[in-house]
């Protein structure tokens, strides 16, 4: 399935997706930090309980869309049943459809209301404008459509904030314009475990010079 399933992703999709992981989604924002024309204000928003609150009968409607073999649909629905409630965590196979059950509405954020910059990890999103009135905007019709449409809601500690005044914490970094750093919960767990846990991985993909060399790493 899962070649149908990437093939309804937008570009925009990250998590569980070969090549689109935290990396990409962190150095694709990156990129879009750099376009002067849509960059100045940030929306930042995720879903509450997403796991939890997807709703099942919308689900299977879904997977009718993409999928015919009718064995195949039996089976997903069999598994579906068996949850109670939503999906569980953990599983490669609940996390694809999780991914699916918002890509018809990464579609519709893409082609209706033709969103510049849209990033989406999981149920984690970002949406950078030069309009703050304008990401207001998109804010409420986002709670409009997630609730009619997908039985979901967004969480209560959206925010819209200028991003030259804080930066964008995403995929385990804190972006700005002109550098990237690690979160800081990832930063202190490094610190706190240095000699049990290598945050290489992490480290060198943002600016982490002054941590490395003040706490040192094995790489």
């Amino acid at each position: 399935m899962e070649p149908i399933f990437v093939s309804v992703f937008t570009a925009d999709t990250y998590s569980c997706i070969k090549g689109r992981g935290v990396l990409k989604a962190s150095l694709d924002l990156r990129r879009y930090l750099q376009n002067d024309n849509c960059n100045k204000f940030c929306l930042k928003l995720d879903v509450k309980k997403y796991y939890e609150n997807i709703d099942k009968d919308i689900l299977k409607k879904l997977l009718r869309k993409k999928f015919k073999d009718k064995v195949l649909l039996g089976l997903l629905y069999e598994m579906l049943d068996s949850y109670s409630p939503g999906l569980p965590l953990g599983s490669l196979l609940s996390q694809y459809l999780a991914n699916f059950y918002l890509t018809y509405f990464d579609h519709w954020v893409k082609e209706e209301l033709k969103m510049p910059v849209y990033l989406r990890y999981m149920d984690d999103m970002v949406i950078l404008s030069n309009s703050k009135q304008e990401l207001h905007e998109w804010r409420k019709k986002i709670d409009n459509y997630l609730r009619e449409s997908l039985k979901l809601e967004v969480k209560g500690n959206w925010q819209v904030f200028p991003v030259a005044v804080r930066g964008i914490d995403f995929v385990g970094y804190v972006h700005r314009k002109d550098y990237t750093r690690i979160r800081k919960s990832i930063k202190k767990n490094y610190i706190k475990n240095k000699n049990k846990i290598n945050h290489w991985s992490w480290l060198k993909w943002c600016d982490s010079k002054n941590l490395v060399e003040k706490y040192g790493i094995n790489n």
